[in-house]
């Protein structure tokens, strides 16, 4: 024991006087909530993968692997990543170049806040708020396990640890600390496969003794069911804000393309380690275990605390990135998105920086509320990724490439396809909801775009090749192709 409270009083310490550091250093909003557009090559790739490293990869995953099998990685991992990498191979350069702070941003610069305002909330309510909730769920049943801490004081305790970091540094200090624990994470899962495949009697022998579905790629239910998993699950990874808050965050494009292709190779490569740590766990685990303590019950029952420890803090580590980057695109989305840009567009720096601080303390609230209030968590989670993907990816791809997309159509097309998936289990029609609100936001996106004219708010582009005002307006940047073209320019 005396081993596990060392690492973790030394982990906390440290992250707090990195904290502290950027505390005294961070002096505007840029800063604090994008990394004022500078940050390097290995800190980008470090912050990819420690927030793809989350409750996710060290709970949920090798549970998976637990009770699928590899299939798990081709079901919700590879598609995940090999979409993330799609979205900074196509669309970091003009992303980037535009000086955006949030997903929300682009649809406001480019159709107007009205526009805006639903992406906005969608990403600080929908999603931002049940992810945080899970690092804390997650964090709090890593203290219970170890420390035997009751589980509503566990969630009070990493509530605090993450919101006292969170509020001190912002993304800059998140992306620091981030480059350096993804050295932990990585050692911390490679210990645990290592020391899982050696207990299960090699890899031979481990192959000998699984059954076939739980080692194939398709699993027991075949390439059907593994493409639909993925093709549901793949699209949102397009419009993940994390990945494109490390975007913005690069300090210029080539960072951002090198440090993202780098970093999400090596997870596709990482990744497959927890699905493979949960199919060799059922050598030695009791089958009926709740696949959620997989891991705990592996790292605390066959390692020396001296090498758990480390496992222990590659997990709160990973735990502590996560939230604190849910926490920052919630806050974002709330303080640039809906206070800067449509309650108080000429704020001064000293009032931007109070308001992004606050906006990290409501989410922050929200998150604990749902952590203590909601006891299915994941089925939440689940839903924002149907939501966010269902509502927002079809209007990405018209701002990316289709100058004719109007601001009426795109919002109608939005609210629409949120009420589509939402009701479409009702009918029990044994079509994916997530097909059926693609398809309803598509339709109403084209046709009502093509049955429209653009507002005056709107200015008109197709961002993979034009410019929208704040790739000139905003400080530091350059207008380097061509501009868009407002309503009243078209008239």
């Amino acid at each position: 024991m005396q081993w596990y409270y060392g690492y973790i009083v030394t982990y906390f310490a440290s992250m707090f006087a990195i904290g502290f550091y950027y505390f005294l250093k961070v002096k505007n909003s840029d800063d604090y909530l994008i990394a004022g557009w500078n940050m390097g090559f290995w800190k980008i790739v470090g912050t990819h993968i420690s927030t793809n490293c989350g409750a996710a990869v060290f709970i949920g995953w090798i549970g998976m692997g637990f009770t699928v099998g590899m299939s798990g990685y081709f079901k919700f991992a590879a598609p995940a990543l090999l979409t993330s990498m799609l979205l900074i191979i196509l669309f970091s350069a003009p992303l980037r170049r535009q000086r955006l702070y949030t997903l929300a941003d682009l649809f406001s610069e480019r159709f107007g806040a009205r526009v805006g305002l639903m992406p906005s909330v969608f990403s600080a309510l929908v999603y931002s708020v049940p992810t945080t909730a899970l690092q804390i769920v997650g964090m709090s049943t890593i203290l219970h396990i170890v420390f035997g801490m009751d589980v509503k004081v566990g969630i009070a305790l990493s509530f605090a640890l993450i919101l006292g970091f969170t509020i001190l540094g912002g993304l800059v200090a998140t992306i620091v600390t981030d480059a350096l624990q993804s050295v932990i994470v990585v050692l911390g899962i490679v210990i645990l496969a290592l020391v899982v495949v050696n207990f299960g009697g090699g890899v031979a022998s481990i192959i000998a003794s699984t059954p076939a579905t739980y080692i194939s790629p398709t699993g027991a239910g075949g390439l059907a069911e593994v493409l639909t998993f993925a093709l549901t699950v793949a699209p949102f990874y397009l419009v993940w804000q994390s990945t494109w808050q490390r975007i913005f965050a690069s300090k210029d494009e080539r960072v951002a393309v090198r440090a993202g292709v780098t970093a999400y190779a090596s997870l596709l490569v990482l990744t497959l380690l927890p699905f493979g740590i949960g199919v060799v766990a059922r050598q030695f685990v009791p089958l009926d275990m709740d696949p959620n303590l997989i891991f705990s019950y592996v790292t605390v029952e066959l390692l020396h605390p001296a090498v758990g420890g480390i496992v222990v803090v590659g997990l709160l580590s990973a735990l502590m990135t996560g939230a604190d980057s849910f926490i920052l695109q919630g806050a974002s989305n709330l303080s640039q998105d809906i206070y800067a840009r449509m309650i108080n567009p000429a704020a001064d720096n000293d009032q931007k920086m109070r308001v992004a601080r606050l906006s990290v303390v409501l989410i922050s609230l929200a998150a604990l509320g749902v952590a203590y209030l909601m006891t299915d968590i994941i089925s939440l989670y689940q839903w924002a990724l149907r939501l966010s993907a269902t509502t927002l990816v079809i209007p990405f791809l018209a701002i990316m490439f289709w100058r004719r997309a109007t601001g009426g159509a795109v919002l109608v097309g939005m609210l629409l396809a949120c009420a589509t998936t939402l009701i479409w289990p009702l009918f029990n029609t044994g079509f994916d909801q997530v097909f059926a609100g693609f398809f309803v936001s598509l339709l109403v996106t084209v046709g009502g775009s093509l049955l429209t004219t653009h507002s005056r708010e709107e200015n008109v582009a197709a961002v993979f090749w034009e410019n929208l005002p704040s790739a000139s307006t905003r400080d530091g940047g350059v207008a380097s192709v061509m501009p868009a073209t407002t309503k009243e320019q078209l008239s």
